[in-house]
């Protein structure tokens, strides 16, 4: 038998569309470290097929929207630990890991529920938690689209989807892989994988990745292991399988929540720097996430033209925190007040079923790709939250950090809070019409239904029913049109729309947070151009966009106790990406983003007061960010690089009185080839040993790592 040949992961008919990639694609190692093939000129991989951009299976340069693809190659190449690390790809995505919203990211002006982070394409709803950074080994590559995007996926996307892809068994080679490291605060990391055929039908790949460290504040430490398997089937020349299970388990003791700001309050935030490495973090808090995958996809292949793909999953995951996690300085800055303790319990089950169908023919002699399928699921989430305020005040220099136990109001033992069931049934269509030679037209629709069920297993009254209900059916699209100047060069142009449910998460939602609320909506228009440059040698994205929100939620100004949904934001901006191949031996890759957001309209409720924000940039969300990432072959043997990363600076709060400071982060490494299959690598982060914060909120800054180094082997046999 002689299975049809696909991509990892795609579909018969995308892999028929795209059989020249299959063996650029394949790769795991990046071929600049491990063989003497020359690394791709293309660095923001203009023709690459991303599965999170189009449900086509359409390259970037077929798109018309901004595409970012960071591939397994670039992820080893610039040492992106983690799935945070490797963001840094997506021109102007910021990213950052507070305990409390591990997933938080910004991105073209809007954070939390408004960006959408899917799993392999599937989406959790509770993004900003479930999110959380996890150790990059299993993954074959991230991909995003910016802009909104709920007509991919489904509600939320309002300033883009970011799409994590895990790796999967694939037929095209057979090896066993490794790599080991070692660094700063105890940093290590043991991985290993392989892919192999194990007869003429069946392929096997696993995955396994073990991290530990000991954490740059004090008493953090952090153990995590993951592991990811996949057997792929084919049962006949039109039928396979994929079986793909992933197991993530994460603890971290004490886990660091930040940094408080100095007094007096006002203007740039800033922390002592003596006391950059403390922790006020109880002795024995907690964090744990143990998170459990099971995918079934099944392809099947009518023929050359029409093919039909079926995903079966199952989520679990169970999180735990046990934390003190505010921390103020008193007048003077002689003593700190703890606060906000919080014993909480997330139990979370997903299980759905996506059928998409594929089909390329002709429409009134015109060529033209369809897709179109059901998507279902069932989301069941438990939260057991108890909380408690002051916890009272340290001396900064010398403190008993104490217990969790010993804090008011605190006790071992959980208590039913919520259980939100949030069942989803939606329709999608997508088309791609080749109009002429060069101008294509590709549209999109998706129609949801939302129905949310909360049980309530508190003290009713009439804020906190025993059970309510909702429901939302947003209806959400996309229009755009590419056209080709040259073989290499295009124009786009493009309008897609976005819904995302009031409180932003409706599993974790609450009754007051969606009584008097409908759907938020959104709409951005799109202009960019992807061409190549320089005979090749050199590749680029640009794109400018706008995007507005409305029906947020704002405070009443006669009556501030209550919300309204008339509020409205907007953003603007432009992006750029390259890759240049300066010389055979010096490589340059970069990205920059620039965006005016603000509140067009909203109202902040501060002590029983309204306050217009309208003019004001919403917190955390930085107007500029660069980066820029150079590699130079010495010889066959030698390569040194460098890395930099600009962010300029952040508001901590909606009427943008405080601000944490812009950074630069500088990076370097030097590696060397044993051999055609064997790197060692050593490098340092933040050379300048910069303090900086990643995140803010109104009274801490939660701070990046310090200068750290590391020394990596890694091996492909």
């Amino acid at each position: 038998m002689t299975p049809f040949p696909r991509l990892q992961g795609c579909t018969a008919l995308l892999c028929a569309l795209s059989l020249n990639a299959v063996a650029d694609e394949a790769l795991v190692l990046p071929d600049v470290l491990v063989s003497d093939r020359p690394i791709p000129v293309d660095g923001v991989l203009l023709d690459t097929p991303s599965q999170t951009g189009s449900r086509l299976g359409l390259t970037p340069r077929e798109t018309p929207a901004s595409i970012s693809i960071v591939n397994r190659q670039q992820i080893e190449q610039r040492g992106a630990r983690t799935t945070q690390d490797m963001l840094a790809g997506v021109p102007g995505l910021n990213a950052a890991s507070p305990p409390g919203s591990a997933g938080s990211v910004s991105y073209r002006g809007f954070s939390g529920a408004q960006i959408t982070q899917l799993f392999n394409g599937i989406s959790v709803q509770y993004d900003s938690i479930a999110a959380r950074p996890v150790d990059s080994w299993i993954y074959d590559r991230v991909e995003a689209v910016g802009g909104p995007s709920s007509f991919l996926f489904g509600a939320g996307a309002v300033g883009g989807s970011i799409n994590y892809i895990t790796k999967l068994a694939n037929r095209d080679e057979d090896f066993n892989e490794g790599r080991v490291s070692y660094g700063s605060y105890d940093s290590s990391e043991t991985s290993f994988g392989f892919n192999h055929a194990l007869n003429d039908t069946n392929h096997a790949r696993l995955d396994f990745s073990h991290t530990r460290s000991n954490g740059y504040v004090d008493r953090e430490e952090r153990d995590a292991w993951s592991v990811a398997f996949s057997l792929l089937t084919d049962i006949n020349d039109q039928l396979s399988h994929t079986l793909a299970l992933e197991y993530q388990n994460e603890s971290v003791d004490s886990p660091y929540w930040g940094s408080p700001v100095l007094n007096p309050l006002g203007g740039q935030m800033k922390v002592d720097k003596s006391r950059r490495f403390e922790n006020y973090n109880v002795e024995d808090g907690r964090y744990e996430q143990r998170v459990r995958w099971l995918r079934s996809i099944t392809e099947y292949r009518f023929d050359d033209a029409t093919s039909l793909r079926n995903t079966l999953y199952h989520y679990n995951a169970e999180r735990n925190f046990r934390n003190l996690e505010t921390y103020t300085y008193n007048a003077d800055n002689s003593r700190v007040q703890r606060s906000g303790s919080l014993l909480q319990r997330h139990d979370q089950e997903l299980n759905g079923n996506r059928v998409e169908l594929l089909h390329d023919g002709q429409l009134f002699g015109l060529r033209s790709q369809w897709s179109t399928g059901l998507d279902y699921s069932h989301n069941v989430q438990m939260t057991y939250p108890r909380s408690g305020t002051a916890a009272g005040s340290v001396d900064p220099d010398h403190f008993d950090p104490g217990h969790f136990y010993d804090l008011p109001g605190m006790f071992p033992g959980y208590e039913k809070n919520r259980q939100n069931t949030v069942d989803t049934w939606a329709g999608f269509l997508e088309n791609r019409l080749t109009l002429t030679d060069r101008l294509t037209l590709l549209t999109g629709l998706r129609h949801d239904s939302i129905d949310l069920q909360v049980r309530n297993y508190r003290a009713v009254n009439e804020a906190n029913p025993a059970q309510f209900k909702r429901r939302y059916q947003p209806t959400t699209g996309r229009v755009g049109l590419v056209f080709e100047l040259t073989p290499s060069a295009n124009v786009y142009v493009q309008y897609s729309t976005a819904a995302d449910p009031p409180a932003g998460m409706l599993t974790t939602a609450s009754f007051g947070q969606v009584r008097d609320f409908d759907l938020s909506t959104g709409k951005q228009l799109e202009v960019g151009s992807k061409f190549d440059f320089l005979d090749g040698r050199g590749s680029a994205t640009v794109a400018a966009y706008r995007i507005e929100r409305d029906n947020l939620a704002t405070a009443d100004p006669v009556n501030p106790g209550f919300t309204q949904p008339v509020g409205k934001q907007s953003s603007r901006g432009i992006e750029v990406a390259a890759a240049l191949r300066v010389t055979p031996q010096l490589l340059a890759e970069g990205n920059f983003a620039y965006v005016d957001a603000q509140y067009d309209a909203f109202n902040e409720n501060v002590g029983g007061q309204s306050f217009s924000r309208k003019g004001n940039t919403p917190t955390n969300t930085p107007d500029r960010v660069a980066n820029l990432w150079l590699t130079y072959d010495l010889d066959p043997q030698w390569q040194v690089g460098g890395d930099s990363r600009y962010v300029s600076s952040v508001y901590a709060d909606a009427a943008n009185t405080r601000y944490a400071p812009s950074y630069t982060l500088f990076g370097a490494f030097v590696g060397y080839k044993v051999d055609a299959d064997t790197r060692i690598t050593a490098r340092v982060r933040n050379l300048t040993d910069e303090v900086y914060a990643r995140w803010t909120s109104s009274s801490m800054l939660y701070l990046g790592a310090p200068r750290t180094f590391e020394l990596a082997v890694q091996t492909r046999f």
